[in-house]
């Protein structure tokens, strides 16, 4: 199955709760009445779009409406594409320069599936003939150390650690030297879960960070913070708190295919501007993917015939 195919499949639920309640909304009918925009925008907003995209959209779909006199599905679906889309690729960012060894760090809160997250990011750069070493600095979790250590033999990744309730910074520490002296091309730091309420724990955070760049240059050079996309809006409320404690570069969403609140992807590129740059939509190790914004609208709206096409 190719790419487009993963993603529609992942965002079955959404787009059942979507697109289906578009078709029953606007199918066969020459004229949509402001009741069913009410209803449109409850559905909307169901999906986690956002209430500030379910505005431009709804504005947008009026101003249409009244130009035309009527209202066609295909025309009416694709100017609600179009805002989707445009809002995802304007939070779209040039990709980061490549340092050598190029550091990623992972945050997030606890069971939203970072540990999982970092060892498929390395299992695809290895898989790309790329060197890497990840850093277990969720030292909280012995059960977060022993999972990166199947990660990194599935990888084929070196794993720096160190015993369960060491110092995360320690951790960083060796790992940053592992990746400049054994000359890796990426340097993976899985970090503790924890909640963006507790300052003490995001100074914690912090200190990791500045270890890592007392090693490398300019490191880290991404900061992704792992969202649940099951918890919705909660996931935004993370995003927002941790963006204002440490700045973050990109968001990886993982669960997209467990839920009916996709748009949670197009609420955070609205009002944060942070691009999202991986999505988890399956189990497997090849079901983390890289974010595109087209293929993301085309599997929200289509996803029935793009796995058909492509599988």
């Amino acid at each position: 199955m190719g790419i487009l195919g993963l993603i529609g499949k992942g965002l079955t639920k959404t787009k059942e709760a979507l697109s289906k309640k578009l078709g029953e909304l606007f199918g066969g009918r020459d004229y949509i009445s402001e009741e069913d925009l009410d209803e449109l925008e409850a559905v909307l907003l169901q999906a986690d779009l956002g209430q500030s995209t379910v505005e431009r959209i709804l504005t947008e779909l009026r101003s249409r409406i009244e130009a035309d006199g009527r209202a066609d599905r295909r025309v009416l679906e694709g100017i609600i594409c179009g805002i989707i889309e445009d809002i995802l690729s304007a939070s779209e960012k040039a990709e980061p320069v490549h340092h050598r060894p190029h550091v990623m760090v992972l945050l997030g809160v606890n069971g939203t599936g970072k540990t999982t997250s970092a060892g498929k990011i390395a299992y695809a750069l290895s898989g790309q003939g790329k060197k890497v070493v990840l850093a277990a600095a969720d030292t909280f979790r012995a059960a977060a150390i022993e999972q990166l250590e199947i990660w990194a033999g599935r990888a084929g990744a070196e794993l720096v650690k160190h015993k369960q309730g060491s110092d995360p910074s320690a951790v960083a520490f060796d790992a940053a030297k592992a990746a400049v002296n054994r000359n890796a091309d990426y340097l993976i730091v899985d970090t503790a879960g924890r909640l963006h309420t507790k300052s003490n724990l995001m100074e914690e955070l912090k200190k990791v960070g500045r270890v890592i760049g007392g090693q490398i240059e300019s490191a880290p050079h991404e900061t992704l913070l792992v969202i649940d996309a099951t918890t919705g809006q909660n996931g935004l409320i993370q995003a927002r708190e941790f963006n204002k404690a440490i700045p973050l570069t990109g968001i990886i969403l993982t669960k997209l295919d467990g839920t009916a609140k996709g748009g949670i992807v197009v609420a955070v590129s609205e009002e944060l501007g942070i691009p999202v740059k991986y999505v988890g939509v399956g189990e497997a190790a090849e079901d983390l993917r890289p974010f595109n914004a087209r293929e993301f609208v085309e599997g929200l709206f289509k996803a029935g015939e793009v796995d058909n096409a492509v599988s």
